[in-house]
């Protein structure tokens, strides 16, 4: 019988090669996303439809109340989203505090609930500076925590956390995924914009990879 891992499922193109990656390695995948009161909403719409073309167990899970309690993100206040390179200092107004411990915490003890072995998520390299939730240094110990919560050890595990969105990408190419079956863009529009911090590393990880990205840009 193939290992139950719960893999957390945003939408994006990174969750979107872990989730391969997972069903690659023969694991028995159960998608978990999360409704935080993101802009970008339009997100969940594609892992949904993405998760009923797999035929694999989907939960969307409403958390938007926890931004009673978390504020000052530009994702989900009333504030605008910066346009630029995540390099800037202006991509700090993306971060939605301690948003990844929240996260790993529901889906480790929904893994408990399915007795599944581990849980996956997209981290990586290039989050590292602009994320704090994202480093090396914070998957290690949330995996030490999470094996220790538990009667049954569940791993905390990021595949591609010391790779680059374009070593993501590679990967996923060389799998032959679709990533016009992903979403991006931190504005939840028609199009993606190009020109927020998300837009411009998915389009330089396409061109490093002498790629075109197959979705459609407000600007061109």
């Amino acid at each position: 019988m193939a290992q139950k891992v719960v893999v957390i499922y945003s939408g994006g193109m990174d969750s979107f090669t872990v989730l391969h990656h997972a069903l690659q390695q023969g694991k028995s995948v159960y998608a978990l996303s999360f409704d935080y009161g993101q802009r970008h909403v339009k997100e969940l719409d594609v892992a949904r439809s993405v998760c009923e073309n797999l035929e694999i167990p989907h939960k969307i899970v409403d958390i938007t109340s926890i931004n009673q309690l978390l504020k000052g993100s530009s994702l989900t206040d009333d504030m605008a989203i910066p346009e630029g390179h995540y390099e800037e200092a202006s991509m700090q107004s993306t971060v939605v505090p301690n948003r990844n411990m929240i996260l790993l915490s529901l889906a480790i003890g929904y893994a408990a609930s399915i007795e599944a072995e581990a849980v996956y998520y997209g981290a990586h390299s290039g989050d590292h500076a602009i994320y704090p939730d994202c480093r090396p240094e914070f998957v290690r110990q949330m995996d030490v925590a999470s094996r220790l919560a538990n009667y049954q050890p569940i791993a905390v595990e990021a595949p591609f956390l010391t790779q680059s969105k374009d070593d993501i990408l590679a990967a996923g190419l060389a799998m032959g995924l679709d990533y016009s079956a992903t979403w991006t863009c931190y504005n939840g529009r028609e199009k993606a914009c190009g020109r927020c911090g998300a837009c411009n590393e998915r389009l330089e990880a396409f061109r490093n990879n002498g790629a075109t990205d197959p979705l459609p840009y407000e600007d061109a």
